[in-house]
């Protein structure tokens, strides 16, 4: 008898964090640290869009394709608003890949940690591959 009330209890506890995160990842309350690198290569994204200044890559899996994304602590020129628009191969985990159109810029860019706070989640279903 003690074993199943406290199964209970576990669960009814549980339940309202776990639907509160779920609430606050749909609301962009989302806040991740990632390692941030940049890109240069011209050309289509995954998600069909030609490359240009305000899209990044990601991991679907943690970012999906459509997502909207605000990045803080890479300075005034590149902290703001991000679409996620690509994929790379190389982007795994909590890793995000913003495009540059410069690439002496981007190479100087180099490794850094940024907070990323998810502002709209992408549809995960709407991956297109890339």
């Amino acid at each position: 008898m003690t074993r199943s009330l406290t199964f209970v209890a576990a669960l009814v506890l549980a339940a309202p964090t776990t639907g509160l995160a779920q609430r606050n990842a749909r609301q962009g309350k989302t806040v991740l640290d990632m390692e941030v690198t940049a890109y240069c290569v011209d050309g289509e994204t995954a998600s069909g869009e030609q490359t240009r200044r305000g899209i990044v890559a990601a991991d679907p899996d943690v970012l999906p394709l459509g997502s909207r994304i605000r990045v803080d602590g890479l300075g005034r020129k590149l902290s703001r608003t991000y679409a996620v628009e690509d994929t790379g191969r190389a982007v795994k985990g909590r890793q995000i890949d913003i495009f540059m159109p410069n690439c002496e810029a981007a190479k100087e860019f180099g490794r850094q940690t940024a907070r990323v706070k998810v502002l709209r989640r992408g549809d995960a279903s709407s991956r297109t591959g890339g």
